[in-house]
């Protein structure tokens, strides 16, 4: 029997407890399970480790990076190659960042218009115009499952009328991004759109930004200009309210989040999906997150450590290398020490996001989130 043709796009909610959901996102290439981590995966790469391998874990999608792949290798050529699937051997759904973070993180490298930014490269200092509809183009060339509107992402210690001005011209660029997306039918026709709300930690300002995503009408709803340096409290106070602006009905994406207790203070808080480099950056500079807390094995007192990295994890590496192995790999500067401490991580990760999900199933999320932070030390 021929199996059904997967949907373009749908969201479904199988559980909540409290403000956190589970559900699955169905798209061509596959489900993702809410809430779900998404590796970082930049330059069409999760750094150490092979996309193979990154399955395993448990990661259901992963993301790319739309400026870095504009630069190099070039979306045009990856085009020409098959599409970034093909390219990097991911056969499952890819999430595509619109290059609207580097607005911020490069503004040094960046003139700002309404039209767009213009990007000096650095990598070779060669002049670049990014606008909505170029990302859209380069989000369509790359082959994106699901593609983020084009926006500016302001720091949350910028005066408000600053913060007001960006928020109000990125939902300008979410209206061409919009019709820049639609205008690439046939992948448009297997693909989805996310709006980014953007707003600081103004509520009046978020709700207004998730008033116009709402009358543009998208897929789904991301959460954007948080971890940008204002402190977990911050964060947290504004995803009481951030999230529940937004459409039910559909998914929303807290971008660029985070340390394990972030997620779960923001599944607690409704939110479904996340990104971040964190546990993959970690992972090559000698930190493994457990579920203990963070452990780094340049410390000493792991030298002659012969306990696994996290019993708890039920992943290989986690199980089978010794600490002291792992702090003498890390010392030696030896490449398996990152590969290693990446897997791991990106395992847990995964872990922690099963075991979200199965909390908020059986509806003891509460004391899931309590157990958790009872345990868990931050460094």
């Amino acid at each position: 029997m021929t199996e059904p043709a997967r949907p373009r796009f749908s969201f479904s909610i199988s559980a909540t407890d409290g403000k956190a959901r589970t559900g699955a996102i169905q798209m061509q290439r596959g489900e993702i399970r809410t809430p779900a981590f998404m590796p970082v995966g930049t330059a069409a790469t999760v750094k150490a480790m092979k996309p193979e391998t990154v399955r395993q874990t448990g990661a259901d999608i992963i993301l790319g990076n739309t400026y870095h792949l504009m630069l190099r290798p070039g979306a045009e050529r990856v085009a020409k190659l098959g599409g970034l699937h093909r390219f990097m051997n991911w056969e499952r759904p890819i999430l595509t960042d619109s290059g609207g973070y580097q607005v911020m993180s490069l503004s040094d490298l960046r003139k700002l218009t309404e039209e767009g930014v213009e990007f000096r490269s650095h990598l070779d200092g060669s002049k670049h115009m990014l606008t909505p509809e170029r990302s859209m183009e380069i989000q369509r060339l790359l082959g994106s499952d699901i593609v983020m509107a084009f926006d500016e992402c302001p720091r949350a210690d910028q005066p408000r009328d600053e913060i007001a001005k960006s928020m109000e011209m990125s939902m300008r660029w979410a209206k061409r991004s919009r019709d820049g997306f639609d205008s690439g039918e046939e992948h448009a026709a297997r693909s989805a759109l996310f709006g980014i709300q953007q707003g600081a930690l103004d509520e009046e300002l978020r709700k207004r930004s998730a008033d116009a995503l709402t009358d543009i009408g998208f897929d789904g709803y991301a959460i954007g200009g948080l971890a940008v340096g204002e402190g977990q409290e911050a964060m947290f106070a504004t995803l009481e309210f951030a999230p529940q602006q937004l459409p039910e009905d559909r998914p929303r994406y807290l971008m660029g989040v985070g340390k394990p207790d972030d997620l779960v203070g923001a599944v607690e808080r409704g939110v479904d999906m996340f990104d971040c480099v964190l546990p993959s950056r970690s992972g090559r500079n000698g930190q493994a997150f457990t579920w203990n807390g963070p452990i780094n094995l340049r410390n000493a007192r792991f030298a002659e450590d012969a306990n696994p990295i996290d019993g708890r994890c039920n992943n290989t590496v986690s199980q089978t290398y010794s600490r002291a192995y792992l702090h003498h790999l890390v010392k030696s500067k030896e490449i398996l020490g990152a590969m290693l401490l990446t897997e791991h991580n990106i395992a847990f990760y995964q872990q922690l996001m099963q075991a979200m999900r199965d909390a908020i199933s059986e509806g003891r999320f509460a004391a899931f989130a309590a157990d958790f932070r009872r345990n868990y030390r931050n460094s």
